[in-house]
């Protein structure tokens, strides 16, 4: 049961990190704060994310780094930029440079903040 809330938490976390990168990165070009807008760049990537949680079984270790966190993060920017050219969305190399950046500090980034707390409640228990 824990792990499953576990698994919950950070699938929640990746989702509201991908949706601070597209809100920063549509602020940052003045694009448009609208719903439709928001949702045309933000589901390729979402769909990116989950596919990523699917292929690698993340909820089973949702916070580990190397499996499923490294790859999550590569699926993500990948697949959300696959998506996003068959959808007829723009995708130039500096977008790909930084959704790859931001991406990977974001999906990884906070997976390794997360380590120390979670060695320690390890600790804890044993």
């Amino acid at each position: 049961m824990k792990s499953w809330r576990t698994a919950v938490m950070a699938f929640a976390i990746d989702a509201a990190l991908v949706l601070v990168f597209v809100l920063v990165g549509r602020r940052s070009h003045g694009e448009s704060a609208s719903v439709v807008g928001l949702f045309t760049t933000l589901w390729p990537f979402l769909v990116a994310l989950v596919a990523g949680w699917l292929v690698t079984w993340a909820w089973r270790r949702p916070l580990a780094i190397v499996w499923p966190g490294i790859p999550i993060w590569l699926m993500t920017v990948a697949l959300g930029m696959l998506i996003r050219t068959s959808a007829g969305q723009g995708v130039q190399p500096s977008f790909i440079a930084v959704a790859f950046v931001v991406l990977g500090v974001f999906l990884v980034g906070w997976r390794l903040v997360a380590l120390p707390f979670v060695r320690r409640r390890a600790v804890r228990r044993a």
